[in-house]
């Protein structure tokens, strides 16, 4: 039996859908693009050009609802899948873009550089528990407008994992596209089988700017699938209550809906977030609050009731640094999102209220995930019955460390989690150096640098990738590429 947490009665996910598609169609929201708007417009809603307004239709939202693509899958950059985004299945990826970095020893927080980058796809593309990479932070080394596609160049050229990324600008997604279509050789394939996970942000309350609306058209035009990132605020951008936020979370999460599946009814999408409460003692929006994560967890009820596969930034911690706090907001928001089935569980390595990334915590979250992903596997017999002679041979034998039962069954039972985690006693840990976590996994991080290899994507693709980049790069005056010294 697999363990499942719910925090909604159906008859509440229905009010709360009921209340949202109320608001899209009385309240509507404010929608900063013309082509859109149009596109809008042109299927029944009501727009307000001047205002750059709409509202919706409520067959319109039902349509999109049942156009919209339920489980699709996800392949890594070799056309191996790797993800199935259905039912209760659970993959964790790193939380994404960054604006700091954590060095280590972890007290000196400081924007990221390509080698931090460089370093970073080469530790995640050997994390067992993680299944798929994120453009992870953004290099403070290259020129801001190329920051978006550089670091998922740097993603598809050091790790075969698919990735979750986005673009905070209209223009990166052309070249970003093209990087896909590099790998996966033709617009065709990469439809086939997508290779990357765009997320759209929404801006509360209420409101699609033109580059995050633009993003959504672009993706469901290529196929790519688009995870919809609404953020309110408990108590500051959105109604105090948690029922009140999971409305406005699910008014604008339907509004992106519909823009996709009017551009491409089926195409691929994510019903996601990252809301957070407000706490007004600090003016911070802390992703490790329980009541944060609680609100993830229910909007992925609400996504699941539609049919839809969903996404949540949780299992992170706003914590500066690597310590009990960090273990502790993220163990507890990875365990609520894997027996929630949140199918994308976006948040290991972050720190800072989504704002920095540490390796050493990357690593320490990656075993993190594995306890995760072992709890939801559950209990099941395993040749236990009759349980006799199990009971007959250890009265006998004193132990069944040998047993046959022990042997055939220790490696699927039990999860022994890496170097990370200590299960020493007191004496071997002092033996081996009485070493605290964050050396443990700093000692890791290194391990997994010694020992990574480079990604098998064929040398003729990453030419041909490097090729697009640096011309994307001399596009804005910068002639060379800070990888190209690593």
């Amino acid at each position: 039996m697999r363990p499942v947490l719910k925090f909604m009665e159906n008859v509440l996910i229905e009010r709360i859908l009921s209340e949202a598609i109320d608001i899209l169609c009385k309240l509507g929201v404010e929608l900063q693009n013309k082509k859109v708007l149009s596109m809008l417009s042109e299927h029944g809603a009501a727009v307000d050009d001047h205002k750059m307004h709409v509202h919706f239709t409520q067959a319109l939202i039902e349509k999109a609802l049942d156009t919209a693509a339920k489980p699709f899958k996800l392949f890594d950059v070799l056309g191996n899948e790797t993800h199935f985004f259905a039912h209760d299945n659970v993959y964790f990826t790193p939380g994404s873009a960054a604006i700091h970095f954590l060095d280590y020893p972890g007290k000196n927080i400081r924007p990221p550089l390509t080698d931090d980058y460089i370093k970073y796809a080469k530790i995640i593309s050997q994390l067992d528990f993680i299944a798929s990479q994120s453009t992870a932070f953004i290099p403070a080394d290259v020129h801001d407008k190329i920051s978006d596609s550089y670091r998922l160049f740097l993603s598809l050229l050091l790790c075969e994992k698919p990735v979750v990324t986005g673009t905070f600008t209209i223009e990166s997604f052309a070249v970003m596209k093209d990087f896909q279509v590099a790998v996966r050789e033709s617009e065709a394939a990469l439809k086939e089988k997508p290779l990357t996970i765009f997320s759209a942000c929404p801006t509360s309350p209420l409101k699609w700017s033109e580059v995050t609306s633009q993003n959504v058209v672009d993706c469901a035009t290529y196929g790519i699938p688009v995870e919809f990132i609404a953020m309110p605020l408990s108590g500051f951008m959105a109604p105090v209550t948690l029922v009140g936020t999971l409305v406005q979370h699910t008014a604008e999460t339907l509004s992106g809906i519909v823009i996709s599946q009017l551009t491409n009814p089926g195409a691929p999408i994510l019903y996601g977030g990252s809301p957070a409460i407000f706490d007004v003692r600090y003016e911070t929006t802390p992703m490790g609050a329980i009541e944060t994560m609680m609100i993830d967890c229910a909007y992925s009820e609400i996504g699941k009731f539609l049919g839809l596969p969903t996404q949540a930034y949780i299992s992170l911690s706003d914590a500066k640094l690597l310590d009990a706090q960090a273990g502790f907001e993220s163990g507890i928001g990875a365990t609520l999102a894997a027996l929630a089935g949140i199918n994308n569980v976006a948040g290991p390595g972050m720190l800072d209220f989504e704002n920095c990334q540490s390796l050493e915590k990357l690593v320490l979250d990656n075993e993190i995930c594995g306890l995760c992903l072992r709890l939801i596997r559950g209990i099941e017999p395993k040749d236990d019955f009759p349980a006799l002679p199990h009971l007959q041979e250890l009265l006998k034998e004193g132990h069944l460390l040998i047993a046959d039962h022990t042997r055939r069954y220790i490696g699927e039972e039990i999860l022994f989690p890496g170097p990370i985690i200590d299960r020493a006693n007191h004496s071997r840990w002092q033996d081996e150096g009485s070493k605290s976590l964050e050396e443990r996994a700093h000692i890791e991080v290194n391990n997994l640098l010694t020992t990574y290899q480079p990604s098998r994507l064929s040398d003729e693709t990453k030419n041909e990738i490097i090729k697009l980049m640096e011309a994307e790069a001399r596009r804005y005056g910068q002639d060379s590429l800070p990888f190209r010294n690593i």
